[in-house]
Order: structure tokens, then sequence, then C-alpha cells
């Protein structure tokens, strides 16, 4: 048993789930934030951060290079695919119907990124210790420039030409004029140039790891030609953000100059001379990639950060035009790999490790539009059709988004378990335009966790329309015919009919009651005698409070409410005082639907079979009461628990649960034949026997003279039963008249005092 001190302050009892104390029988599952519709599966439905479900744009799959990761995707003037990815080092071309043509394959074992210049002239860079290749129209493939570098990360024309590098791991750009002359642009503090963006002024913005920073590099004084064509120079570097990231994987720019930087990973507090932990790694992760990938379609993706073991949140930022910066976007659980600025404003993420495409629309918003069936989703492009190609990794494979909806958009939503058998009744829906016969929802109940087997069909659809709502932004209602069980789910489709503002929905709610479970009674715990309870110390005069400690019932472990989270259940604990001839109980209990419950106590003596209401109608799960109207004797409780307040009559239940044994004794032990013995000289001799009215005698105590009292041991040594005989020598008694008093104590602290003379010279006289 659990003891608790008096003094403790109130204690609050938080039930999961629980609804109001006087529970109705109707519960309701409703869900409306993002977190809550992200545990479903959506196909063809967009979900906010907000909640609001729309139409997702199309999402199909266009074409599986046969790659196990894709790195880049680039689109060439007249409209071709490029891809390039391993782990062997190959880059795929993709006519318009997704048909995949290897155009460069090398013996190294990653083709990182690709560039193709105004001639059409494609340029390939390789990892790790790899090389630039340019493969002509013709197919005609060369060594375009070596950097002698561990690392090429990213490539980027300028507007005349000239070819950038991003490389690691001494975090050099090399700028490759059009005829294969290559030097150093740039040598940065921090050891890879991650990421890579020749911006609308002509500037190159450059993306660090290990300190996350976003770096511009003005260029300097360009030595032309007559072809307008020359070598450039970097002016002077200029920070523009440090991100407080490790990497900046991605970095983009829309039309009206506003970049955007992807940036993850916890910033390393490695110095920047320090030898990279990780990227000098690539080489051996990569071959047991390109090992893995024979037995397996998939094969892990390895970036700076990722083969540093990066960790920690991912971050996507806006630096406006004026260099202002911002962060918009921020999520401990997805990688940002690829950034790429939407047609419709925003910013388009794709993320890892689920594969996730998000659009970023400020501040304010962002939206789950597509979940890949791979991984990660490593690049995007955008083609001239409004269409949208993303390439993706653990398996490779290319994707197209809109520019159209969905034409039939379908979010299933979480199982939802309602803990115990229940009726499921009413579905309700709100949200813009979803009085439009372009929503429609279904719902199915079952007895198993998996919906997959054994469930019920699918009842619906249940269009707005047959409520006989008005049309406009009023609830929608729709009658649940699915059978009573424990499990439900909901299913919502949009379909794409007619113009217009598509359609949303911003809460489903699924009403449901769940059958009456009877309450339970946990423990019960009888208090020692004496001991009187309160639920307000005030409530009592302060000279009479005497604080005491409880013995305190053991609780139920926090039972699952078959409701959603709307209120709390409050219990207070009562305090302990001393008060003689009061007895008390506690006990605890629950009730699984989380019913108010109401008690009663009941008593019987030993031997009885009847029981007798002591006290009914309580509220709360204690009860003390005057014992002295009680005779003395053993007892046993019962109390008894009901939900009638929370359920119709037909439907209440009631449970009960008996004490333990425990003992009535409120009259005082008995002394018998006290007598003191003088005779011999210097001591006397005291003799009594004591008997308690009930159970065992607890001790006994004598002073001599109104000295201190001193305790006695009976003549058999123990004080164990309800009669003893006691006969004590007290010492060092001087002649004269003397007085000897006894008092004996019973397990219930009730009490007898005797008293006694005698004269030292002659016999005792008793008074």
């Amino acid at each position: 048993m659990k003891r608790l001190s008096c003094a403790c302050a109130l204690v609050v009892t938080l039930l999961v789930g629980a609804i109001a104390a006087h529970a109705e029988r109707t519960h309701f599952w409703r869900q409306s934030r993002y977190a809550e519709f992200e545990k479903g599966t959506a196909d063809g439905v967009a979900i906010r951060s907000d909640g609001l479900l729309t139409p997702a744009p199309k999402f199909a799959q266009f074409a599986d290079p046969n790659l196990a990761y894709l790195w880049a995707l680039k689109m060439d003037s007249q409209g071709r695919l490029y891809a390039a990815g391993g782990p062997t080092a190959r880059v795929a071309r993709l006519d318009a119907s997704g048909k995949s043509t290897t155009v460069f394959e090398s013996a190294e074992l990653a083709a990182q990124d690709i560039a193709i210049n105004a001639k059409g002239d494609l340029f390939v860079a390789t990892s790790p210790d790899g090389k630039i290749y340019r493969v002509t129209p013709e197919g005609k493939r060369s060594v375009f420039f070596e950097p002698k570098t561990k690392y090429i990360w990213a490539l980027a024309f300028d507007k005349r030409g000239n070819l950038f590098a991003a490389t690691g791991d001494q975090g050099r750009i090399f700028v490759i004029s059009p005829d294969g002359t290559g030097k150093i642009f740039y040598t940065l503090h921090d050891r890879n140039a991650r990421s890579l963006l020749v911006d609308s002024l002509g500037d190159l913005i450059v993306g660090t790891d290990p300190h996350g920073l976003v770096i511009r590099l003005p260029m300097g004084n360009v030595r032309r030609d007559k072809d307008e064509r020359g070598s450039a120079e970097a002016g002077a570097a200029f920070v523009l953000y440090e991100t407080g990231q490790q990497e900046v994987t991605s970095i983009q720019q829309d039309e009206t100059g506003t970049i955007f930087a992807a940036a993850s990973g916890e910033k390393t507090a490695a110095p920047p001379t320090a030898t990279p932990p990780s990227p000098a790694n690539l080489a051996a992760a990569a071959l047991a990639q390109k090992e893995a990938a024979k037995a397996s379609s998939s094969a892990p993706i390895v970036t700076p950060g990722a083969a540093a073991g990066a960790s920690g949140p991912s971050k996507v930022f806006r630096i406006a035009a004026d260099g202002n910066p911002e962060k918009i976007w921020e999520s401990a659980d997805e990688f940002v790999y690829a950034l790429l600025p939407g047609a419709s404003g925003g910013i388009l993420a794709g993320t890892g490790n689920e594969g996730v495409i998000l659009r970023i629309d400020g501040r304010e918003y962002y939206t789950h539009l597509e979940k890949a069936s791979a991984a990660q989703v490593t690049a995007m492009v955008s083609s001239p059709d409004g269409r949208i190609f993303a390439a993706t990794s653990n398996p490779g494979k290319i994707f197209t988004i809109g520019p159209d909806a969905a034409a039939n958009g379908t979010l299933l939503s979480e199982v939802f378990d309602a803990k115990y058998f229940s009726q499921w009744g009413r579905l309700t829906w709100w949200g813009p335009g979803a009085a439009s016969g372009n929503v429609q929802f279904y719902v199915r109940s079952g007895n198993t966790s998996d919906p997959a087997h054994d469930w019920s069909d699918w009842a619906g659809p249940f269009d707005a329309r047959q409520s006989g709502s008005p049309q406009g932004e009023a609830p929608k209602d729709a009658q649940s015919v699915a059978p009573s069980a424990r499990y439900a789910q909901w299913k919502v489709v949009f379909t794409s009919r007619g113009s217009g503002a598509p359609p949303a929905v911003t809460w489903v709610k699924l009403a449901y009651q769940p059958r009456n479970i009877a309450p339970v009674i946990d423990d019960i715990v009888v208090q020692k005698p004496g001991i009187r309870l309160n639920a307000i110390a005030a409530q009592m005069p302060v000279a009479a409070l005497q604080p005491v400690q409880l013995e305190m019932p053991g609780a139920h472990g926090a039972a699952e409410s078959p409701a959603q989270a709307t209120a709390f259940h409050q219990e207070i604990p009562p305090q302990g005082f001393h008060e003689r001839g009061y007895q008390s109980v506690l006990w605890s209990a629950h009730d699984d639907n989380n019913d108010e419950l109401t008690y009663a106590v009941y008593f019987r003596g030993e031997g009885e079979t009847n029981w007798r209401l002591l006290k009914d109608k309580l509220m709360e799960p204690y009860y003390s009461w005057d014992s002295t109207a009680m005779p003395d004797g053993a007892y046993y409780l019962r109390i008894t628990a009901s939900d009638a307040h929370s359920n119709p009559p037909e439907q209440a239940l009631v449970t009960d649960r008996e004490s333990g044994r425990f003992v009535v004794a409120n009259k005082a032990p008995e002394i018998e034949d006290l007598r003191a013995d003088a005779s011999r000289a210097g001591a006397a001799t005291v003799t009594f026997t004591a008997r308690a009215s009930d159970d065992t005698l607890a001790k006994a105590e004598y002073s001599l003279d109104a000295s201190e009292w001193k305790l006695l041991y009976p003549v058999s040594g123990i004080t164990d039963s309800s009669v003893e005989i006691y006969r004590h020598e007290i010492g060092g008694v001087t002649p004269g008249r003397h007085t000897v008093g006894v008092r004996v104590y019973d397990r219930y602290e009730n009490v007898t005092t005797a008293q006694v003379d005698f004269d030292a010279s002659g016999t005792a006289k008793k008074r």
C-alpha cells in the first residue's frame, strides 16, 4: 500500500482522452490537424499545415532508369530530360514517353551532377576522385576537366558559357572556360562547396558544408574576346546568411530575385581546416552501395552530411533581394535534398527519408503534396508544359507532378481505436466548397487493428447534397451505417468536375457510443481506528487538527479512454486527522467509459450474512463515521460503485467489492486486582491483571509517586493476548507512604488507568 502525507498539495489525475465529469454516452472522433491527417494514406490529396485537405496535383511515375539512386535531373533546350546517379556513374536520357537511353557511363561510383550548355553538350561530374566529362549531342565523350579534388558536388553555367564546379574536400570552386581551361575561382574557408547557383545578376551563390553558409561570390573583372566570352574573376566574397545547420543542400532563385536555401544537419564543431570526418569515406560507402545494389533494387545514398551521420532539423530559408533572411520552414524529421520554385509561388521541397514533396508558402503554410514510392526525393526540374519532374533515390525513379489536379484524390484515414465495442453514428465534415458533389465520404468498421481483412464493406458514398444542406460553407452531415465494432476508418474522395475553386475539407467528425462497461473497484483500505477524513482541513477548528498519514489504496493504471481528450477528471485526496472514536475507509475505482461514479458503503458483523447500509450517494471514494454507535467486534465493509449518473437506467451497471476484516473496539481495557506488596524492605511488588474488551492488549506502564511512566512486561514476557498478568518489583522504595499508578492500552489506543496506595513499613491499602 502507498502512504501519503495529509500535508500533500492538490493532486490532479489526468485520464487521457477523458470527457467531462458528467459523461455523455456519445463520443466523437474528430480530426482537423495536419499531424492527424498525415497519419492516413493520401493519394492525390494535399494536406496543408493548418489541416486543410484539397485535391493535389496529378502525380504519376514517368520513368525507371534502373538506377538505385538519382542525384541530378536537368532538361535541355529541346525538352529532353537527363537523369544522373549511381551506384555506377551513369546518365540516362529520357524521351517524351519515359523511355530511357544511356548516354554516359564510367568507372566512377557516382554521377553527382550534370549541366547542359547552349549547344546541347552534356557535362557530367563524377565522384569520388572524379572528373568532369563532356558528351556531345552525337554521343562523343571526352574528359573536359580534371580538378584533382576529392568530390565534385555541383555544376553551373554562367551566361558566357563558363562552367563552375563546386568541390570538396578543400572547399575549392573552379571555373572552366568553354575550351576546357580551368582554374581555381575561389577557395572557401569551409571544406565543401556543397551547392551552387548562378543568380539573375550573374553572381555565384554557394552553399557550404560543414558550417552551413550561404555565400555570394560577385563576378570581378571579365576579360572578354570578340565573342563576348572571357575568364571570370571572383570579387570579394560576402556571407549572405549563416544557417546554423551543417550543410546547405540546395539553393534556388525565383523570378523576383528571392533566394531559397535548404540546410540540414547539426552544425559540426570541427575547425574548417580539419580533415573531414566522413566525406573521405564516400568511396568505401559507395562501393558498399554498389555491392548492395547487386542484391537489391535500393541502396543508401550519401551526401556530405549524410556520410557524416548528420542529424538534427532541416530548415528552409528565404533571402530577399535586399539580403534580408527569414526562416520559412523547419522539421526535425525530414531532410531536404532539393528545392524548386513553384509556378504559382512558394517553393517545392524534395525530402527524405519518407519521400515527401512539400510546397512551402512562406511562413504561414506548407503543404504535403505527395509521397513518392521511394525513400528520398533528390532532384526536381520544371518543364515548359507546366509539369514538374522529380527524381528519387532508393529506388531511383522519375515522377511527374501536375500541372492539372488529380482526377480522383483519396485520403484514407488512420484506423481509430475506440478501445471498446461501439455503435457508430453520424459522420460530419466541413470545408469551403465541401457542399458540392466533388467531395464524397465513406466509412467502414471492424474488430481487428488491421483493416486489410475481415472488416465491413465501405458504407457510402455520403454526399453533402444528401443531407439537404444549402450550398456554401456550412456543416454537411452523412449518416454512418458502419456496423458496431471496436475500430473504424473513414475515406474522402475528391473528384475534379467543373470549374471554380477546388473543394476543401477542414475537419471530419465521427460519432460513436461505446458499449457501457461496469466500473471496477481496485482496492479498499480500512484505516486505523481514531482517524477522521476531511476533504478540506479548514472545515475543522485549527486546534483540533492532528494530521496523520493515511494508507492509500492502490491506484488503477491510467486507463485509455474511448474518447479523444476534451477535459480533465480531478480527484482531491482527503486529509486525515486524529479523532477518537472515528473509523475511516478509502478505496480506488475506475470506469473505462469514464463515467461519473457514485458509491455506497455497507457493513456486516463477523458471522452475520445481512449487509446494512452505512452511507450511500457518495461522490468521493472515501468515508468516515463515528464507530462509537457500533458494538465492539469484528466487521466487514462492502463498497458498491454505480455509473447510473452517466447512463440510461436500463444500461447502468453496478459493481461491488468487500474489504478485509477490521475491528471496532471503543471500550477501554479493564485492570483487575491491583496490589502493591511492600513487605520486603526497600522494595514493593506490584501485581494486577489486564483484560481487553476485544483482540489483544498493546502495552502496560507504571509510575511511582507521579514519576515518569515506565514500561511493564507481562509475566509471559510478551504482550500477545487479550488477558495478561503483570507482576513487577519496584526497587529503591523508601519508608513511608507511596502511590503507584498503572495504565493499560489496547491496540486501538483505548486506555485505562488505576492507582494503589501503600506504606513501605506495612501492608498496602488499595483505593
